[in-house]
């Protein structure tokens, strides 16, 4: 594999590596995204059953959508193949080592028409809770997202702003969840960033973006006439996580046993399956 990536990486805080994955594997991601999108429109509200999450919304435009989905591997093979599939391995092994763990597995949707799909300007840090749990940040952490459907900015792409990751932990006015929230030029200008800083991640099938928990990104709503589709799965390097799946244990891939602890606090009080009111 190129390692120009690598260089770009350190300096922007994201880079994207072309053509990781072949026809056959988008293929199979969009078999599996289909599968699991259509379990998901069953459901009459958000559900959960252990560290699995099915997040709906009620589109203004579309009425019933599925957002996304946590932890899609427990239950669908193809896609847990992919998460520890040697390619990704081999991306993110220089940069945090051979014993990784992972605390993102995420499937996401943007169907065209929607009237909110977008995610408002934020950094990832936000996100890694209870701190204590999650060790040096800035070099142990890596987010990657598999371009399942073509990504432009007509359909929503993630939008970055390169460099921001060596600005650190960023705070912002609380407007609710970043996932209801559009991306706002003023919010940019309380990191004292500008819409000009900005770039946006033109990505083919296949391609692989990876950033830094620290880059400030967000992404708009989809105009296009097609789905915006985009797995996520964010790993770390084993020592410095409390938390997570283990995902390659001295560059072998790891099987999933029972659920660990990750984001879901009451794992273990409350595993049954059950909808969640959003209200």
């Amino acid at each position: 594999m190129n390692q120009e990536y690598l260089e770009h990486y350190r300096r922007d805080g994201v880079a994207v590596i072309r053509n990781v994955f072949n026809d056959d594997d988008v293929s199979a991601l969009k078999s599996a995204f289909d599968a699991v999108q259509a379990e998901g429109m069953q459901l009459r509200a958000s559900y959960r059953h252990q560290n699995v999450l099915f997040r709906l919304s009620q589109d203004a435009n579309l009425g019933k959508t599925l957002r996304l989905v946590q932890w899609p591997s427990y239950f669908n093979d193809a896609l847990n193949r992919y998460r520890i599939d040697r390619r990704m391995f081999d991306i993110v092994e220089p940069l945090i080592g051979g014993d990784i763990k992972q605390i993102i597995n995420q499937m996401h949707w943007k169907p065209p028409g929607a009237a909110q799909s977008s995610f408002g300007y934020h950094q990832d840090i936000w996100f890694r809770r209870p701190r204590r749990a999650y060790r040096n940040p800035a070099s142990a952490f890596i987010q990657s997202g598999i371009a399942v459907d073509p990504q432009s900015a007509a359909n929503g792409a993630m939008t970055f702003c390169p460099g921001s990751h060596r600005l650190g932990e960023l705070s912002i006015d609380d407007h609710g969840r970043v996932m209801d929230r559009q991306m706002k030029p003023e919010d940019l200008a309380q990191f004292g960033l500008s819409q000009d800083d900005t770039i946006t991640l033109d990505m083919n099938p296949g391609d692989v973006a990876i950033w830094s928990l620290f880059t400030v990104h967000g992404s708009g709503v989809n105009q296009s006439a097609h789905d915006r589709r985009f797995y996520l799965n964010g790993y770390v390097a084993a020592a410095d996580c409390d938390r997570g799946e283990w995902a390659f244990e001295d560059g072998t891939p790891c099987v999933l046993g029972d659920p660990a602890l990750v984001h879901y606090e009451d794992l273990y009080d409350r595993p049954d399956p059950h909808y969640i009111d959003d209200r």
